[in-house]
């Protein structure tokens, strides 16, 4: 008898998703900002030190805002890894922004705080950081390059919910920071996301570009008589059905972490000894982070062998990926981004990468197996 399937990933539901859905559906209120979206951003307020948490239809929609508000203009340069989804990449070049692609860091795949300088231009205008399944990049150098030269940062923190750097929480450490509450993310409302404005000069603008480019915030505040369109802006909010399912996801952010990190913990001692045995490469968390156990990843020895034991465990219904095409390789990188050096880490460390299920249901029987089932496909 075939053994039952493991998915990849799978939503940690509370069990309070449904009540606060009924409740937004019978208060006849279902468009954004009502009293759902507005407990979510308090929450993340108070999670992250932000001065303002505006709820997004996705974490896309967050990064798309941020260079809104930051007002790019064609031509301005963002720095960020080419090993990262292309909503990082994409948020630039939508304001005609090119993404400029530097090389990552052997141990934590975060973006290469020794690299940066020589990429600087006189157009760089903005260093976008990811942090890389929940582990924090080296936010100190970062935070001093930007000093330095003159550039604002906007975190990409769309794996990083509950994370931390030095003890802050990552998405509060740049101007602005971004979540992302996607499916297969820690907390998830199907499609949502957070735009973190950390700097209060922003807060006008950000609000703006939130309500379509409108002050209506302001009129339902009463501080003007009529709103009007002042900029450019979108329809970025999410809505009180997304929220509803969010604000029970976020309510119960410490346990889901908890049992995220107990399924990471239990792979990371297990697959110590193929590591020792130099079979594997396992995760690396430098001391001053605090991550929050969005992936667990294991690095092969190359892409054949890597692809070799994503096909075995698929064969017994284990389901394992690899993740990201690096953006510079990639069509729309070649043509909207450029990478002013070679980026030899990001290339083998992609080709090596495939990420095990992970997920707070994941039991233990079903991670001894997958343990097994990469064991016996590196003999």
């Amino acid at each position: 008898m075939a053994e039952k399937p493991i998915s990849f990933t799978r939503p940690s539901l509370t069990g309070d998703e449904i009540r606060y859905i009924a409740e937004a559906l019978q208060s006849g209120q279902l468009a954004g900002n009502g009293t759902f979206g507005q407990r979510c951003a308090a929450l993340l307020r108070e999670l992250t030190g932000a001065n303002l948490a505006l709820v997004t239809g996705s974490g896309t929609h967050a990064l798309e805002m941020a260079f809104l508000v930051l007002g790019l203009e064609p031509g301005d340069e963002v720095i960020m890894p080419s090993f990262t989804f292309a909503s990082t990449a994409n948020a630039v070049a939508l304001r005609g922004g090119v993404p400029v692609f530097v090389d990552i860091r052997e141990d934590t795949l975060n973006l290469d705080e020794e690299k940066i300088e020589a990429a600087i231009t006189p157009r760089t205008r903005a260093l976008l950081p990811v942090h890389y399944a929940g582990v924090a990049c080296a936010m100190d150098r970062m935070q001093a390059i930007a000093e330095r030269h003159r550039l604002d940062i906007v975190e990409d923190a769309a794996h990083a919910i509950g994370a931390t750097w030095q003890g802050r929480p990552l998405g509060g450490l740049g101007r602005m920071g971004a979540f992302s509450f996607h499916q297969t993310k820690n907390l998830s409302a199907g499609e949502a996301g957070a735009l973190l404005i950390n700097d209060p000069a922003l807060i006008d603008r950000a609000e703006i570009v939130w309500e379509k480019g409108t002050t209506r915030l302001r009129f339902g505040r009463g501080e003007i008589g009529r709103y009007e369109w002042t900029e450019l802006g979108s329809s970025y909010l999410a809505s009180e059905l997304v929220a509803a399912m969010l604000l029970a996801q976020i309510e119960a952010m410490a346990s889901i972490t908890a049992r995220r990190q107990n399924v990471w913990q239990r792979y990371h001692a297990s697959f110590e000894p193929l590591e020792q045995a130099g079979r594997l490469r396992r995760p690396v968390v430098p001391a001053d982070c605090g991550h929050n156990a969005h992936i667990y990843y294991l690095l092969a020895e190359d892409a054949a062998d890597r692809d070799r034991i994503i096909r075995f465990l698929g064969e017994r219904g284990i389901r394992a990926v690899f993740h990201y095409v690096p953006l510079h390789e990639s069509k729309a990188g070649r043509r909207y981004g450029r990478a002013p050096a070679p980026l030899p880490v990001t290339e083998r460390q992609a080709a090596r990468l495939l990420r095990l299920p992970i997920y707070p249901d994941l039991d233990i029987e079903d991670t001894d197996r997958i343990v097994a089932a990469v064991a016996a496909a590196l003999d």
